[in-house]
Parts: structure tokens; C-alpha cells; sequence
């Protein structure tokens, strides 16, 4: 329905790591052009630049299509966590290896946080653990009823957020990613499809 909306508004979608869970294409939900940017690269850059010797830590098994994609182009290792999902404020994670994420920073990448609960169970699992405080980065940073102030109270030693919503932890900038995608769905409309 919400497909159809948009269908109905707008003559061309683009958006950045569309949260699809199940379905495999973007281009599946809507009968427009649509563009998905994926912001690993612009990600990978912010962990070369400011964190050193990381291990970034998938909260859970959907998160690992980023996790993976962002470690590859940042150059460090990662790890997947499992996780039990009982209900939307009752997770419980666990890491697989101990040995990989010693004296490591570790990082907890999600595409994105609303309530929040699974990235402070996340940081609950790893103080557990014995592993120093994580950064967190989020692709999407809706942080629903006080969500980001629970991650820092969780023990977060920074939360970073590209600026898909604005937030105060917008330190990752996408215009140029959507822009480009932009600009080529707009060139490859016709000028009466515009009209």
C-alpha cells in the first residue's frame, strides 16, 4: 500500500540500503524506477579514518550482508552474532569467537536502530565479555523513545549515524551517493515521463 503511494507521487524513487528482510529486489515493490545506493563505501572510509585495529560486529544475521560488505572494503575483520529475538524488547545475542575481537575495537554495525534493543544487548554481550566499549554505526538512525540515550547509557563509547535521518550522531554524509543516483534516473527518464 505504502508502494503504491509513492508510486502514485513520485516518478522515481532512489533510497540508500532499502531495509527489504525478505524481499530480494527493491524493484519488486514498485512499478517505478528505483534506485538502492548501498553506503558501505562511504562507512569502510569512516572506520579507516577514525577508528584503528576494528572488528566490526554484525548484531545479528540480517545485519551481515553490511557487516561483511563494509569490513571487505575497510579492511578489517568482523564477526555475525547470533541472535534469539523473543520479542521487540526481549534479544538475546551471542558472539562466535572470543579470540577474534580481543584488543580490537570492537563495532557494532546495524542498518537500523529504532528501538534500539538489539544493539544494547549487543553492547550488554560484549562488556560481559571482557571487550572494551563498542562503537556503534547506524545506517538508519530513527532512534524511537529515548533509544540513542539507552545506547550510551548501555555503555556505548560513541554512536555514529550516516545522515539519512538527521540526528545529532550524523557523521557519515550520503548526499553524494543519493545525488549521483539521482542524477541518473533523472537522465535515463524521458523528458515526457518527467512531464
Amino acid at each position: 500500500m505504502f508502494a503504491r503511494f509513492l508510486e502514485e507521487s513520485f516518478d522515481w524513487l532512489v533510497t540508500a540500503d532499502p531495509h527489504l528482510h525478505r524481499i530480494p529486489e527493491l524493484s519488486d515493490l514498485f512499478r517505478i524506477p528505483v534506485h538502492g545506493v548501498t553506503t558501505a563505501p562511504l562507512i569502510a572510509e569512516w572506520i579507516r579514518d577514525n577508528v584503528s585495529n576494528a572488528i566490526l560486529i554484525g548484531p545479528d544475521s540480517e545485519s551481515g550482508q553490511w557487516v561483511s560488505d563494509i569490513a571487505h572494503r575497510a579492511g578489517v575483520a568482523y564477526q555475525v552474532l547470533t541472535k534469539t529475538r523473543r520479542g521487540d524488547r526481549d534479544v538475546e545475542v551471542s558472539l562466535p569467537s572470543i579470540d577474534a575481537a580481543r584488543n580490537r575495537t570492537p563495532m557494532i554495525v546495524d542498518d537500523i536502530a529504532s528501538s534500539g534493543r538489539t544493539m544494547i544487548e549487543t553492547l550488554d554481550h560484549l562488556r560481559q565479555l571482557g571487550l572494551p566499549p563498542a562503537v556503534c554505526i547506524v545506517i538508519h538512525p530513527v532512534f524511537a523513545q529515548g533509544a540513542y540515550a539507552q545506547l550510551l547509557a548501555a555503555g556505548a563509547d560513541k554512536v555514529v549515524s550516516t545522515d539519512s535521518i538527521p540526528h545529532p550522531t550524523n557523521a557519515i554524509s550520503i548526499a553524494s551517493l543519493l545525488a549521483e543516483a539521482s542524477a541518473e534516473l533523472f537522465r535515463n527518464t524521458s523528458p515526457k515521463e518527467r512531464a
